[in-house]
């Protein structure tokens, strides 16, 4: 039986898509078999590049070759995450994402040059970065309810620092507001540096601030916390209610770090990354470390965070649009 180009072409497609499970499961199995790359969004020292390297490390003695650890910081981390999509899918290449630049960056940047949600394969989270609001010690609030009524009293009247516009500190403001209809004057700067160094001056009252950031500060008694930003109290501060229990339930604001790769890259390295990474995250004396540094470790199947992925980018789609934040980009 003689046979066409186009039915030879038929026949090597439909070979070729037989054998691709085959081919998958091989590079799994033989997977790493050169070092393996994590492009961070940020420059050297920043905490999801501390916690990438935390990470990395402990992978490089388990694996047979190098988890090597690439800063591309600017552009909001666009420029990083745009190298980790377009880059080859075969798990050679890896990308921190985070609540800024898979989260936020979406509704807040018009040009961005990647889509958080269709150019990435979800591996697992890595770190919760618990955010919490405080003030100056010598704020009249003494409790989170306090300055809900100071700020009921007087709507915009009481003004609370950011880190600037879009960040994760700012966003958690316009979401309390925003579920609250609560009012304050929301003052920029140029980072979380400026505005505790501000806060900690008596220059402003109130910011929400990470706590790895705020906790020296706090321990100090130079600053005073109200809330923690997430569904639960954070380990490092027991006595400080969140609030979702003490003034607005269902909130959550916090940033975090996870790991991603190209969207087209076979799930069974998918898979084995997810399995090391997250056994990683689950020895007590690395847990132990992320609590010291004020994170949270955040394990997850693939699935589930794709899903946290999605949840987040919902969520600050709704606040970005009732605040019409956006940023030029």
């Amino acid at each position: 039986m003689a046979f066409t180009p186009t039915r030879r072409a038929a026949l090597a497609a439909a070979a070729a898509a037989l054998a691709a499970p085959r081919l998958a499961g091989a590079q799994a199995t033989d997977y790493p078999n050169r070092p393996v790359r994590i492009i961070v969004p940020f420059p050297p020292g920043q905490a999801t590049d501390i916690v990438v390297r935390l990470v990395a490390d402990e992978l490089s003695r388990r694996w047979p070759q190098r988890v090597v650890v690439e800063n591309r910081g600017g552009g909001a981390g666009a420029p990083a995450l745009e190298a980790g999509a377009r880059a080859a899918p075969d798990g050679y290449t890896l990308t921190a994402g985070t609540s800024g630049t898979l989260g936020i960056n979406p509704s807040v940047l018009p040009r961005l040059p990647y889509d958080a949600e269709k150019d990435f394969a979800a591996i697992t989270g890595l770190a919760i970065v618990p955010l919490l609001v405080i003030c100056h010690p010598s704020f009249p609030a003494q409790t989170i309810q306090q300055l809900a009524e100071q700020a009921r009293a007087r709507p915009g009247a009481i003004d609370v620092a950011s880190a600037g516009p879009a960040t994760s500190q700012h966003l958690a403001t316009e979401l309390l507001q925003l579920r609250t209809g609560l009012r304050f004057n929301i003052v920029h700067y140029r980072g979380s540096g400026p505005a505790v160094t501000d806060l900690v001056a008596g220059n402003i009252p109130v910011m929400f601030d990470s706590i790895a950031s705020a906790l020296p500060h706090i321990r100090a008694g130079r600053a005073r916390p109200l809330a923690v930003t997430m569904s639960q109290r954070a380990p490092q501060l027991p006595d400080v209610p969140t609030l979702a229990e003490s003034l607005a339930p269902g909130y959550e604001a916090v940033g975090w770090a996870g790991l991603v790769a190209p969207a087209t890259t076979p799930p069974e390295i998918v898979r084995k990354i997810n399995a090391d990474v997250v056994a990683i995250l689950r020895e007590p004396a690395i847990a132990a470390r992320l609590t010291e540094m004020a994170t949270i470790p955040h394990p997850a199947t693939p699935e589930e965070y794709a899903t946290f992925i999605r949840n987040e980018i919902a969520k600050w789609r709704e606040v970005v649009r009732a605040a019409n934040v956006r940023l030029e980009g």
